[in-house]
């Protein structure tokens, strides 16, 4: 008797086209951004029933506290495998090709600081919010990057992700050092131990996940415990997992993470915090705080105008002193673009803006507000010279 095959795809083969589609940075744009959205929504429609879901007790934790310290961990994990990998097979691993984004993104990280302290000079408990425009949103930036500029040269791209990778480094370090007020150090000696001992393993050669998976959540445990935020643990394990294949190994452990990590990290961790920071309320009160709160103005004028002086004049001022060089397939006006993409923080200031106000929900609220408002900006500013260059560069290619 004859069969007839099923004709439409199996529960698993819907799994892994799912998992696919969340690998591309357009896809994972779009959901953070949608759950952004609902975010906004939700909270202008009913903010009580926002905030009980936000505050909804789940064991030692509530449910924000959830995702900002545990979900948040592999978007950082998968960050540090970006940035283990730069540094072995990419940009970073090229001391010359290295120096360009490296010195655009510290400079987009300095002058960003400097602008927020300047525009909010004088105001209350301003300093403690120095570090909220210093980072640029990976996924975000990418996100814009690839659906507005797709035809734009693939160097424009790895310019834009190692200055995001460094960034995000940075910022890691910075909270790490800047924003732990108490420390438990035998927890963070133990944490420490537990990353160290992973990543021996990982020397050794050890790929199973049935020994490293738990080890990673006890070194996470052990990090989050120690009063120092978990995400820095994420970025440690992902720095310390190896990014070369030994033995008859198809592809590394590194590439392995990444496969399995990335669509968590696409799908679930960055939307839901995304959900859980950017439901303000937006009245007459709320909106008017952005140009009445010097430290919200600082926020927008860090990420709109500081990132674009900083990654702008970093990576100039890298090829004038003959530190650095420009590739032969970008312009300067192509770097002018993308240095004003630079200034989508979302969620690295997010979660910076949580830890520096997260006592005082008001002003909490008010930078949230700025942070949106300010990504925006930049995303738009940054796509409208994008367009611009994607057509001349088309004009230029049909007259060749």
């Amino acid at each position: 008797m004859r069969t007839e095959k099923w004709p439409f795809p199996t529960g698993a083969r819907y799994a892994r086209a799912l998992a696919e589609a969340l690998r591309m940075e357009t896809i994972g744009g779009v959901i953070m951004l949608a759950a952004a959205v609902v975010a906004l929504l939700w909270a202008n429609v009913s903010i009580d029933s926002y905030e009980a879901l936000r505050h909804a007790g789940l064991g030692p934790m509530e449910l924000y506290q959830w995702v900002q310290h545990g979900l948040l961990t592999i978007f950082f994990f998968v960050a540090g495998l970006e940035v283990k990998e730069e540094f072995v097979h990419g940009e970073l691993a090229n001391p010359r090709k290295a120096a360009l984004p490296i010195i655009a993104s510290v400079a987009g990280m300095v002058l960003p600081a400097i602008v927020f302290l300047l525009v909010s000079w004088g105001a209350e408990d301003a300093a403690r919010g120095w570090a909220i425009p210093t980072a640029t949103d990976i996924a975000f930036a990418l996100a814009v990057l690839a659906v507005i500029a797709s035809s734009m040269p693939a160097a424009l791209r790895a310019f834009l992700l190692t200055c995001a990778v460094v960034d995000d480094l940075g910022a890691i370090a910075v909270i790490a050092v800047f924003y732990t007020e108490h420390v438990n150090v035998p927890m963070l000696l133990l944490g420490a131990a537990l990353v160290a001992a992973y990543g021996l393993l990982q020397r050794r050669l050890v790929t199973s996940p049935w020994v490293l998976v738990p080890l990673a959540v006890a070194a996470w445990y052990a990090v989050e415990t120690s009063g120092v935020h978990a995400t820095v643990a994420g970025v440690a394990l992902g720095l310390m997992t190896r990014v070369t294949t030994a033995g008859h190994e198809q592809r590394s452990p590194a590439e392995a993470a990444d496969h399995y990590f990335r669509p968590i990290s696409a799908g679930l961790a960055v939307p839901a915090f995304a959900f859980v920071s950017a439901g303000v309320k937006l009245d007459g009160s709320s909106l008017g705080a952005i140009l009445s709160d010097r430290v919200v103005l600082g926020v927008m004028a860090g990420l709109v105008v500081g990132k674009f002086l900083g990654v702008f004049g970093g990576a100039w001022l890298s090829v004038r002193l003959g530190l650095a060089r420009l590739s032969e397939e970008l312009h300067w006006r192509d770097m002018a673009a993308v240095s004003l993409l630079a200034g989508i923080g979302f969620t690295v200031s997010l979660l910076v803006g949580d830890l520096a106000y997260g006592d005082d929900p008001q002003r909490a609220e008010a930078v949230t507000t700025g942070i949106l408002a300010a990504s925006l900006i930049a995303s738009i500013l940054a796509a409208v010279l994008l367009n611009i260059r994607v057509r001349k560069r088309r004009i230029a290619l049909d007259d060749v």
